[in-house]
């Protein structure tokens, strides 16, 4: 006989927006004290949000060091699995058991606000506060990023014109432009139009912001002074002789760092239950690392007792990523790192259900299914498997959804257990910090263990085995099929003096493999390289591996359609 949902009795909850504007804010500088922080550090940008000069990095160096956790999931569905709201909601668990503890989140981009994700700043009672402002705007960070972007852009495409002696060649340009709205008409454009006032005729395209590589720079930059080195690194074109042109050969990149100078202090907010919480970056989750920045957990690793950090999209991306490009750029290195799992997850992994974006879900998802968990969970093992490569603790956190059942959560909690993983059931969203304290007490526990972290792969490794070693170890892979192109591009990064950088695979977040349409963990495949592309500047390459698009399309009924302003300045649709 079927049991009755976990969550059937209690009423469904008001939306995000509703719940945010219940919330009781304190004061900004009330918060940096919840930091270390003293008084008139923390510059205002109104009552609820702030900037932290680089400077608070120096004074909170004496404090205690927090427990570094990153937070990571199963291949998620295209709705996700909720790693930013348990990013919060445990940060506000340890609250609840006597701890102190900091989250460091990236900012939301708005072409997926305005799109079809809606807010990033989590969800029910396990929220970044105020909503409105972390989803539109904040502090104009990344409009900052646009712009110190977009005038390299122009200085490229002047000196085309100019010829005032950098030798370009105009078919190797590489640098393209960024703006933050969804806008798929704008990948693929022709410029310079209408004569040669307007510039030399050639193709280009836009990305969206969080696909720029001054949004990965801001991430990773570890100063004022990183920031401006890595600027001036950025290769943007090559000369006909295959040499690489920098925008610090264009002369730009001193104006690019004055752009970012107030883009690069992290804004400190607070979630729900006055949480600390420290918004900085967006890099995107794909053709870059997709972690918030260095700078920030620079901050958080001495505010608390503990630094609750999200790493984009499963385990094998954002947290590999967060593993060998973040944690070698900073020096820093986790304590313990959170899975998070839902049953939906792992019924969709389980081949036998199929989930469109903006629609709902399946009527056969949401039936109990403890059979469809099971066979779905291979993807969870190889995601634990994953953590524990780098010699991280895991902690499976099966995030509870209405509708779910306890047989469901029982068969998940059987694997976590049987992989040797902590397991807790969060009911975060539904009762905030209250809801992850269970999770924070095994989290606590396992960040005590004794740590035992170790990089994927050395620096001295090959690219091309870099690559390898990646497909192979964390995908699953058989091995890689670089096209030719892939193989010339590796030979001439490497003789450039790149090959000692780490490698970042851009490939499809909703499957191990590099096929969107394979789930669970699929075995007997072989990863295609088709091309690798250079950012010098954040100090990585990234394989193409599969169709990435960095420009993402509004929908049929975009999140924009419902937004409103009423006369008294209150938007209304923001989800």
């Amino acid at each position: 006989m079927a049991t009755s949902p976990e969550d059937a009795v209690p009423a469904a909850l008001p939306s995000d927006l509703e719940i945010a504007r219940q919330a009781f804010l304190k004061p900004i500088d009330d918060i940096a004290a919840r930091l270390g922080l003293p008084p008139g550090v923390v510059e205002p940008y109104g009552h609820h949000v702030g900037k932290i000069p680089l400077e608070a990095i120096e004074q909170l160096a004496e404090r205690p060091r927090a427990r570094y956790v990153v937070v990571s999931a199963i291949t998620p569905t295209p709705l996700g699995e909720g790693k930013t709201t348990t990013s919060v909601g445990l940060a506000q668990g340890f609250h609840h058991i006597g701890r102190t503890a900091t989250v460091a989140l990236r900012q939301p981009s708005m072409g997926p606000t305005l799109g079809i994700k809606g807010g990033a700043a989590g969800g029910g009672w396990s929220q970044v506060v105020p909503m409105e402002r972390i989803n539109l705007h904040l502090t104009g960070d990344i409009h900052a990023v646009t712009a110190a972007h977009n005038l390299l852009a122009a200085v490229v495409d002047n000196h085309l014109i100019q010829r005032d002696g950098v030798p370009m060649d105009p078919a190797r340009v590489a640098w393209r432009r960024v703006v933050d709205i969804n806008d798929r008409a704008l990948r693929n454009v022709v410029i310079g139009l209408g004569g040669p006032e307007n510039g030399i005729p050639r193709e280009t395209g836009f990305e969206i912001t969080a696909a720029s590589e001054v949004m990965a720079i801001l991430a990773l930059a570890d100063s004022l002074e990183d920031l401006r080195r890595r600027l001036g690194r950025i290769v943007v074109a090559w000369t006909r002789d295959g040499e690489p042109v920098t925008a610090d050969d264009l002369k730009v990149a001193g104006a690019m760092a004055v752009m970012l100078k107030e883009a690069i202090k992290p804004n400190l907010m607070q979630t729900l239950e006055n949480t600390p919480a420290l918004i900085h970056a967006g890099p995107f989750g794909n053709i870059a690392h997709g972690n918030s920045s260095i700078l920030a957990d620079r901050i958080g690793i001495h505010g608390g007792d503990f630094l609750v950090t999200e790493a984009g999209f499963g385990a094998d991306m954002g947290a590999e990523r967060f593993f060998n490009i973040k944690c070698r750029a900073s020096g820093m290195t986790p304590d313990a790192a959170v899975l998070v799992a839902t049953v939906r997850g792992l019924k969709l992994h389980s081949g036998r259900h199929r989930v469109v974006a903006g629609r709902p879900l399946p009527s056969g998802m949401l039936r109990e299914s403890p059979e469809d968990v099971a066979a779905g969970a291979d993807n969870l093992r190889k995601q634990i498997e994953n953590i524990r490569l780098h010699g991280v603790s895991p902690v499976v956190a099966i995030n509870a959804f209405p509708g779910d059942y306890p047989s469901e959560h029982a068969v998940i909690r059987e694997v976590a257990e049987a992989m040797g993983a902590r397991v807790a059931v969060c009911t975060h969203v539904r009762d905030g910090g209250a809801g992850a304290a269970e999770l924070a007490e095994a989290v606590a526990e396992a960040a005590e263990e004794p740590g035992d972290f170790r990089f994927l792969y050395a620096a001295g490794t090959p690219l091309e085995g870099k690559i390898e070693c990646i497909a192979r170890e964390v995908y699953g892979a058989d091995g890689i099929d670089p096209s030719a192109l892939a193989r010339r591009q590796l030979k001439e990064f490497t003789a450039q003096g790149y090959g000692e950088l780490p490698v970042c695979i851009a490939k499809t977040h909703l499957s191990l493999s590099s096929d969107p349409a394979l789930r669970g963990a699929p075995r007997g495949w072989r990863m295609p390289v088709r091309e690798v592309r250079l950012s010098a500047g954040a100090g990585f390459v990234y394989a193409l591996c599969g169709d990435i698009r960095t420009m993402p399309g509004l929908g049929a009924q975009p999140a924009a359609a419902a937004m409103d302003l009423d006369a008294e300045g209150r938007i209304h649709g923001l989800f």
